[in-house]
């Protein structure tokens, strides 16, 4: 029988999602096209499975894959449905191309939102953040180049990160005159520490690969040729496990920290 997280059931649930749909319109709405006609068009998120294993990729190399409003919706639908298949044993995420996993934000965008919509862009991220920690499936970061900003905090609530050796890594909320509180603020201090996300949230430095490592930030760092490979040899392993209790080890290692979430979806899973 299909495990579907309790969390996925609940009304506050279907709000976030709603809230989504909304502000991706308002989003696309400034440039004078929906989201509907953007999916025609080209998606921002391409996805395949294969052998036990969902590859998850932003798909705007030419933006460094940068995010934009669809974005979050596509992420949304395909964390969701890689999380509920029951072929799929791991999820792995990456970015197209060889530059960038994610790049942050779209600043044009981000410039142009109304209030009313920055408010509700933050629970839209709220709703990604909840998709992904409840998916039930562990999630490999492949970051293969910058993961700056935004980018930094969706490998950091990964479950874990493998890095190119030329990947770059690092925050930029106070630089450009925003707070990161969608991930950096909540989960970098327990990868890291606190005094070394704080040196990283204040200073707004990029740090290399092998620095990444170091800190703990990330588990693992080959050359970019090696990235795609080594990323599926940890996904190998874990695909020899019970998945009934990797989805109960990701929900209990997520419940201290996700409060009322964590603790109904560590329940439902139970």
């Amino acid at each position: 029988m299909k495990s579907v997280s309790p969390i996925r059931r609940a009304s506050w649930s279907f709000a976030l999602k709603s809230a989504a749909v909304s502000v991706a319109n308002a989003v696309g709405s400034k440039f004078g096209r929906s989201p509907a006609a953007d999916a025609q068009k080209d998606k921002t998120v391409l996805e395949n499975v294969q052998d036990g294993v969902a590859d998850v990729r932003l798909n705007r190399p030419e933006k460094l894959n940068a995010f934009r409003g669809q974005t979050i919706l596509e992420l949304c639908d395909a964390f969701e449905r890689a999380g509920d298949d029951e072929a799929v044993g791991v999820i792995v995420f990456t970015g197209a191309g060889e530059k960038a996993f994610c790049s942050g934000g779209n600043m044009q965008s981000i410039s142009e939102r109304t209030s009313s919509v920055k408010r509700g862009h933050l629970r839209v991220m709220a709703n990604l953040a909840v998709t992904m920690r409840t998916s039930g499936k562990p999630i490999i970061a492949a970051v293969n180049g910058y993961a700056i900003g935004l980018g930094n905090e969706l490998h950091v609530i990964c479950d874990l990160s493998i890095a190119a050796d030329h990947a770059k890594f690092g925050q930029t909320g106070p630089k450009m005159g925003s707070v990161p509180v969608w991930g950096a603020t909540t989960l970098l201090h327990r990868t890291v520490g606190e005094k070394k996300a704080r040196e990283m949230l204040y200073l707004c430095r990029q740090y290399t690969a092998q620095q990444a490592l170091e800190m703990g930030l990330v588990n693992a760092v080959v050359p970019l040729e090696q990235l795609e490979e080594e990323t599926l040899k940890w996904c190998r392993e874990m695909l020899q496990h019970s998945p009934l209790a990797l989805r109960c080890l990701k929900a209990a290692l997520n419940a201290d920290c996700d409060g009322q979430m964590g603790l109904l979806d560590l329940a439902g899973n139970a």
